[in-house]
């Protein structure tokens, strides 16, 4: 298929308060739970359409939250748990005709963010900052090159735009992810636009956008080379729907999936999240 509908990998919260403008009221707690699966893929995106040594499933557990400081200010934090497996997998460096396949997993914290977003200025558009650090909390397993997180302190500055029309919304941001530890930074750019439906479900529509800037020196293990998991010069552009149902003012569901029109070091693969939120 061509990679303009290939799926791939959503690298976003699909909460829609994650690139918001929009900050809590006071002492307001936006929380969600959400599980992202990319099952079964054995491809990536690249300049060469790489096909990976193994068929693997990156499953993520991830807790987003968000606290008003005051109604100008919000904490902002991201916990995500990793469950990363690859079967069948045959190292490429080793001869052997049969009997040399391979089945293996990580299951570990992947990069923890935590951030402040300020509202600066409310009038007719809601314009806002947004500052957030990502530690070094992933994992790399030598044996089978599988990493959950990456191997470096991301810091990433953010501004924030938005505006609301009664039962439809825009917001949209831009900003860089500037990393340590020798990877490259990217430039980070994209929005949505959300329509109510009908009295309890959300439609979004979102463009989504990380290019590499290529200043990274890092020089990681082969084994982790192989797999794409949190490497170098990772980045893609994409598009696609997300979708709220709210069962009472506080509570409610999400889920979403996008697709991919450029790609590098990413999977090649359909990216399903479901999650439930609560407000309080």
């Amino acid at each position: 298929m061509k990679n303009s509908i290939q799926f791939i990998i959503v690298l976003i919260s699909i909460s829609a308060y994650s690139q918001s403008p929009w900050t809590q009221p006071k002492n307001g707690l936006y929380t969600q739970v959400s599980f992202t699966t990319i099952p079964n893929y054995d491809a990536i995106f690249s300049n060469s359409d790489q096909k990976l040594f193994g068929t693997y499933s990156d499953n993520t557990i991830q807790f987003f939250g968000e606290y008003g400081l005051s109604d100008q200010t919000s904490l902002v934090i991201n916990l995500p748990f990793k469950l990363i497996s690859v079967n069948d997998f045959k190292d490429p460096t080793v001869n052997c005709d049969e009997n040399c396949d391979e089945n293996y997993s990580n299951n570990s914290l992947g990069n923890i963010a935590f951030g402040i977003k300020h509202n600066f200025y409310k009038q007719k558009w809601l314009l806002s900052g947004q500052f957030s650090v990502e530690a070094n909390t992933g994992s790399y397993d030598s044996v089978s090159g599988i990493r959950t997180g990456y191997d470096a302190w991301s810091f990433t500055p953010l501004f924030l735009a938005g505006k609301s029309f009664g039962k439809t919304y825009i917001q949209a941001f831009t900003g860089a992810d500037i990393r340590t530890n020798g990877y490259s930074s990217n430039f980070k750019i994209g929005g949505e636009i959300g329509r109510k439906i009908s009295k309890k479900i959300w439609l979004i529509g979102f463009l989504d956008i990380s290019k590499s800037l290529n200043n990274g020196t890092i020089n990681l293990p082969t084994e982790n080379i192989q797999t794409a998991l949190y490497v170098n010069n990772q980045e893609y552009g994409s598009f696609g729907f997300k979708g709220i149902g709210e069962f009472t003012e506080k509570f409610g569901v999400t889920a979403g999936f996008g697709g991919a029109f450029f790609g590098n070091n990413v999977a090649k693969q359909a990216a399903i999240t479901f999650g439930v939120y609560h407000k309080f």
